[in-house]
């Protein structure tokens, strides 16, 4: 089975139609699928339902799909740091789904391991709770949860081998691998691909049995929030 595609473009082809739902990894800036969503813009997907802990900043990550217009609707746990996204949500034209932000890596796990919803306190009490079923156990109230399953998964990992076990670098790790199980079509872009068998098992953070194509290329470094130490 062929995995590793010459670009985001030739990936992601055949897989992008207009009202999709697509789970993305990353968390701000760091460690996101930014080539494959660049291809998404250029394809003109629109009505995108995107679950993700957020979306970016103006004119990086989701952000660029939310100055375009293809996005419908986010399903985020944190909506700062883009001031597009703030606009679009209060004057109605993007549909919000807020989770807390476990909530939300745990609903893609719960998906990628085929369990369709599972009970948690966060937001009991609050808005998170409207309309959930609630249930008590032990004296405690839970509300239920669903499993995000979407059309496609788009990640960024550090390593992949040829048959694609991913290794993520550090804190690139975070929401990419449950993104990454959630996902009927799992599409990586990394910055290396090695030999199959080359990767010590040991350190596979997600196996390849999730992936279905893969892409290699090269990844600008932003910082989200540049914080320097004034010269002593």
């Amino acid at each position: 089975m062929k995995k590793i595609y010459g670009s985001a473009g030739e990936a992601l082809d055949g897989l992008l139609h207009d009202g999709m739902f697509i789970a993305a990894g990353g968390f701000g800036l760091c460690g996101i699928p930014e080539l494959l969503l660049a291809a998404i813009k250029d394809a003109g997907t629109k009505d995108l339902t995107f679950a993700s802990n957020n979306a970016g900043v103006d004119d990086f990550g989701i952000g660029i799909l939310l100055q375009t217009r293809q996005v419908k609707k986010m399903i985020s746990s944190y909506v700062g740091e883009n001031a597009e996204f703030m606009r679009q949500y209060l004057s109605g034209e993007l549909e919000l789904e807020f989770n807390p932000q476990g909530t939300l890596a745990e609903r893609m796990r719960a998906g990628g391991c085929g369990i369709p919803g599972f009970y948690t306190k966060t937001g009991v009490g609050t808005v998170i709770a409207d309309g959930k079923e609630h249930k008590e156990f032990n004296g405690d109230t839970y509300i239920l949860e669903q499993g995000i399953v979407a059309d496609l998964a788009i990640v960024k990992a550090w390593k992949a081998d040829e048959t694609g076990n991913l290794i993520f670098r550090k804190t690139a790790r975070n929401f990419n691998p449950p993104a990454a199980m959630c996902g009927k079509t799992c599409v990586v872009e990394v910055e290396e691909i090695v030999p199959t068998g080359s990767l010590d098992p040991d350190h596979i953070h997600l196996p390849g049995i999730y992936v279905h194509r893969i892409i290699q290329g090269d990844h600008e470094k932003r910082i989200e929030q540049r914080t320097v130490r004034e010269k002593a």
